[in-house]
């Protein structure tokens, strides 16, 4: 006869001993606050090294990583496949592989480095998304030469390349195995629309680092995509650094990826030899924060429900239906010249 195991201890909450001692509350967990969802690994939570900008980065991030024993899940690129070399593109993708690293890199042209004024407005415009058909297509040309080098996670910021993307996945131009990534730059703040970006293909879907635990809750009563959420947000995002809330980011928002970024940090995108330095050393000081974070787990008892290193599919998701018919009033066959007129 097998005897079950006793249920693991809740994990422990942030200076709940000492409040104890001079009767001061704390509040109590409500079960029913708790995601339902898992990886299909059975693992609550993962890990991303964001702004990894090339092979010099990365190769930072890998030493740093085994010397002070990070785990690390995936890494991410900010500035787009089109500022990358193919040799520099393969030498990423063979780095991660012998680590089982997922590499995601970020797609194509964006509004805030096209020609319209928006963006710099007060209001900011439409922001991150492709601005026009041209900068559509940039985006996907990035894809599918990134997926014909070996990337098989790519990095979105627009919700038409996002189901554009997935539809090239569907009808098989884009390999099955492709994962798509949802920017913290346009990602959803409310159950709805992280609903609606799980449907048009996102994979993993990065929040904005200020959405309360409620708001989490709320979005894991609507979709199941895995979430993305820096623990510590770049100061374009907000700057927030929420190390204390892992263990219940992770409890109302799993699965999870825990992205540490880097506050007070000056931006490299579009990342070029000019900032070298400046890349180098805020990747070494990102996963020295993923050190802290994890160690900070552990002291809490909260450590548990890691995925497997390696893991990096997501499950079954939800998804709109994708059209196999080409509207009738699209041309199927345009002629790569225009006949002259009479």
């Amino acid at each position: 006869m097998t005897v079950p195991s006793a249920p693991a201890p809740a994990p422990r909450r942030p200076g709940a001993e000492a409040l104890a001692v001079i009767g001061h509350p704390a509040p109590v967990a409500d079960p029913a606050d708790a995601s339902p969802h898992a990886f299909p690994d059975g693992g609550t939570w993962r890990t991303e090294i964001p702004s990894v900008e090339g092979p010099e980065a990365l190769a930072v991030v890998l030493e740093e990583s085994a010397r002070l024993d990070v785990p690390v899940h995936r890494v991410s690129q900010g500035s787009g496949v089109w500022m990358l070399t193919d040799a520099e593109i393969t030498g990423m993708v063979k780095a991660c592989a012998e680590r089982d690293i997922e590499l995601c890199l970020f797609t194509g042209p964006r509004g805030t480095w096209d020609i319209g004024a928006g963006t710099r407005t007060d209001s900011g415009g439409a922001g991150l998304r492709a601005r026009g058909h041209d900068a559509l297509a940039g985006c996907v040309e990035d894809a599918c030469r990134a997926a014909a080098l070996g990337v098989r996670c790519l990095l979105v910021a627009d919700e038409g390349v996002l189901w554009t993307l997935h539809r090239l996945r569907a009808a098989g131009h884009l390999p099955a195995d492709t994962t798509f990534k949802l920017s913290a730059l346009t990602g959803p703040v409310n159950p709805a629309s992280y609903a609606v970006y799980e449907r048009l293909g996102a994979d993993s879907v990065n929040v904005p680092s200020d959405l309360t635990l409620d708001h989490l809750t709320e979005i894991r009563l609507a979709a199941r995509a895995p979430m993305d959420m820096y623990v510590e947000a770049p100061d374009d995002l907000g700057g927030y650094v929420r190390m204390y809330e892992v263990a219940e980011l992770i409890r109302r928002g799993a699965p999870l990826y825990l992205k540490f970024g880097l506050s007070r940090a000056p931006g490299i995108y579009p990342y070029g030899a000019h900032l070298r330095d400046t890349a180098l050393a805020t990747a070494r000081e990102r996963v020295r924060r993923g050190r802290l974070v994890l160690d900070l787990l552990a002291r809490h008892g909260a450590d548990g429900g890691m995925s497997p290193l390696g893991s990096r599919l997501p499950g079954e998701l939800p998804r709109f239906p994708v059209p196999t018919n080409v509207p009738a009033n699209v041309p199927t066959n345009v002629p790569a010249t225009v006949p002259e007129g009479d």
